[in-house]
């Protein structure tokens, strides 16, 4: 394996944060973007391993990729904040950061984007994310996109509502979908950049139906299966309502994940994490909490 020097930027969000891990276990010569420098030092990087930015901020950016090799971006928002949109985050925020990487002269760029994107893009969010894919694969340097399901940590929502007893699904339950673990999908990323392959689609190892994922969520915390299945047009009266009268920092994300939820999202299996299991962990570290 060739060596090569990688900078990560959205370094300390769930997938960022296993890209770390990955990049420290293959004893990997790379760097980490970040506002808030105790998140990394938590992680065991050195200070030198350490470079503080907003990426929102062109300025704060520049000349801080020179000598690297390769760029990987995670960067993004399911949850807006401070204000920002997805336009100002997961376009514009990426598209200072493919800037600074030209003039920092980075060979390639990988970003993280999702599956079915570009059929999804009358989502606010995917609109975003679509754009900056747009201008990335017209940039001049060698790019990847890698397009995942949803994560491990998009499910704890099954888990929340399994913990009070019962979970709701929209329709009948049976739409299926592969969701992956942060860990595996960062050895993927990580691959990337050794690779020639332009757009990577990745899925986890078990293709499940939503009701399935409903009862592995039940049985985590050993209570008995209680389903309610919703009317599906309930489901679209609510995306809706949202956005008649909320803003888009409110309904951007539960568009996202309605809309989601009523279709399949299937992706190439991949990785050895099963939700079962992330369950059984994540349960037993909220009983110990309390």
């Amino acid at each position: 394996m060739n060596t090569k020097r990688i900078i990560v930027a959205g370094s300390t969000g769930y997938l960022g944060t296993h890209i770390i891990k990955e990049l420290q276990f293959r004893n990997a010569d790379f760097e980490a973007i970040t506002r808030n420098e105790i998140k990394l030092q938590v992680l065991g990087l050195k200070p030198q391993q350490i470079i503080t930015a907003e990426v929102t901020q062109p300025a704060t950016l520049n000349g801080v990729l020179q000598g690297a090799d390769v760029l990987i971006s995670t960067v993004g928002i399911t949850r807006q904040k401070d204000g920002a949109t997805y336009m100002d985050v997961d376009y514009q925020a990426n598209m200072n950061l493919l800037i600074e990487a030209k003039k920092a002269g980075i060979k390639k760029f990988i970003y993280i984007s999702a599956i079915n994107g570009e059929q999804m893009q009358h989502l606010k969010i995917m609109a975003a994310k679509e754009k900056f894919v747009n201008a990335l694969k017209n940039w001049g340097g060698d790019y990847c996109i890698i397009r995942p399901n949803g994560f491990f940590s998009d499910m704890k929502d099954f888990l929340e509502m399994a913990r009070k007893g019962r979970v709701y699904l929209f329709g009948n339950g049976e739409f299926k979908l592969n969701p992956i673990h942060g860990a595996d999908l960062a050895k993927v990323v990580v691959d990337a950049a050794y690779s020639n392959q332009k757009e990577i689609e990745v899925g986890g190892p078990d293709i499940l139906t939503q009701n399935e994922i409903a009862k592995l969520a039940l049985k985590a915390w050993k209570n008995p299966v209680k389903i309610t299945h919703i009317p599906n047009y309930l489901r679209k009266l609510l995306i809706g309502l949202l956005k008649t009268f909320t803003s888009q920092k409110t309904y951007g994300p539960y568009e996202f994940f309605l809309t989601m939820m009523a279709q399949d999202n299937i992706a190439p299996r991949y990785g050895i994490h099963r939700i079962e299991s992330f369950f059984e962990k994540e349960v037993d570290q909220l009983s110990k909490m309390n």
